[in-house]
């Protein structure tokens, strides 16, 4: 069910080096789109103006923290939404720098749309080879390469040609297959809204033609219904003595009253017999709908369990992903965490670090000791409890977790579920260990 109607919503993140020019290339999408309100360019005309610049800066409608501002960097994902005659948009502006590549795996986590940006005069770097592998280890659908500065290389096309032809394969062998690249120059407007008439060579979209044009969202009838219950709401009322209803967000799928659904992880069965939405009743909820379900049986059913409709996924206690490590500290075998899991948070053991992949090479360096932050590796986890987890190759939302410090509650991992296992060890965790 893709669309390309003015009510469609694209979800998009943009990364890049730091030097780039990706907030220049985003304030120049905000601006020659009109999606600039006057007060905020009179803003950056007189903030420009103090610097001693005679043109806007255009950065600067996203540099929106002082920091940022002081050192010309971009160091926290600034989300911007904007509109067009043809679709809608959310825009996650992500950090060049090394050290905040954890931002653009919190910013990409539910895009649609990645726009990688490379400067024509350096090509393609570490930190872009980098950025394309967090784009295809989040399965983002659809990649765009911006070779920028093309104003600063003569708009030469074999320096294009030859920067196209690099990034591709490299995302080919992560498995993105579907990467369009553009020739831009952000400072100059071309080919980012308005066609280039410095590059005539080119005979693809400017990036805004793309963004309008490119299929968004799919047909929710083709996804197993997935409804991680949030709230359980029993208002014994003399109007209302017998209701219960499991309220959430259905994170996949369309459900339907009559569907025959699975609780996890207790595995019981039973048929939806009503839907509210708004305060009224309806017989079927599409993702991603909050939406209030009514079961025909009453059930044990409390804040995290799965109601599932079509294929259910096996709850397993055992679960090996592919993490990216977001936390300065290190992320070591052994060590006890929080899992969270859409509604539900349960403890988990660090059992083990597969191992590391090197960004430069994709290769697996096994034995290592830990993750630090913003690498990606594998693990292998045990939770005190089962979870029902997809994969996350088939399901982003319910495919998905977070690993939190048991402490303080701080923020570790991002993690995506591969295939779950159920294989039974020796050394395997069990509730006293968390005792």
């Amino acid at each position: 069910m893709s669309t390309t109607t003015a009510t469609s919503l694209l979800r998009f993140a943009t990364a890049g080096s730091v030097d780039d020019g990706k907030s220049t290339l985003v304030g120049r999408l905000l601006h020659d789109s009109k999606s600039v309100l006057a007060d905020q360019l009179e803003a950056v005309e007189h903030a420009s103006r103090s610097r001693g610049k005679e043109a806007p800066d255009l950065a600067l409608l996203t540099d929106g923290l002082r920091a940022e501002r002081e050192q010309g960097i971009t160091i926290d994902v600034a989300y911007r939404y904007f509109a067009t005659p043809r679709r809608r948009f959310i825009l996650a502006d992500t950090p060049g720098h090394v050290q905040y590549t954890r931002n653009m795996v919190t910013g990409a986590s539910t895009a649609e749309l990645a726009v990688v940006l490379v400067d024509a005069r350096n090509g393609v770097v570490e930190q872009t080879r980098r950025h394309a592998a967090v784009a295809a280890l989040l399965r983002v659908p659809h990649v765009v390469l911006a070779v920028n500065k093309m104003d600063l290389v003569e708009y030469a096309e074999p320096v294009f040609a030859r920067i196209a032809e690099e990034f591709t394969a490299y995302a080919a062998s992560l498995g993105v297959k579907d990467v369009l690249a553009v020739p831009i120059s952000a400072l100059a407007g071309d080919n980012v809204v308005e066609p280039s008439s410095h590059m005539d060579w080119y005979g693809g979209p400017t990036l805004l033609e793309h963004l309008e044009t490119v299929p968004v969202g799919s047909d929710p009838s083709a996804e197993p219904a997935r409804f991680p219950v949030q709230y359980v709401i029993r208002p014994q009322t003399e109007e209302h003595p017998d209701y219960r209803g499991y309220a959430g967000q259905l994170a996949s799928g369309v459900l339907r009253v009559g569907d025959e659904v699975t609780v996890l992880p207790s595995g019981h069965t039973t048929t939806v017999a009503g839907i509210d939405a708004l305060g009224r009743r309806t017989d079927v909820a599409w993702a991603p709908q909050s939406v209030t379900v009514r079961l025909a049986d009453d059930l044990d059913i409390s804040r995290g369990d799965l109601i599932a409709a079509g294929p259910a996924p096996e709850p397993t206690k055992d679960i090996e992903a592919t993490v990216s490590h977001l936390n300065e500290r290190p992320l070591r075998a052994g060590d006890k965490v929080l899992l969270k899991h859409t509604t539900r948070t349960v403890r988990a053991l660090v059992k083990e670090i597969s191992y590391r992949i090197d960004i430069d090479t994709l290769e697996q360096r096994s034995g290592a000791e830990g993750l630090n932050v913003n690498d990606i590796g594998r693990v292998v986890l045990r939770t005190a409890e089962p979870l029902a987890l997809d994969a996350y190759s088939d399901n982003r939302r319910t495919g998905s977790f977070l690993l939190v410090d048991p402490v303080d509650g701080t923020t570790l991992t991002a993690g995506m579920a591969g295939e779950a296992f159920d294989t039974v060890r020796a050394t395997d965790t069990t509730e006293e260990d968390w005792v």
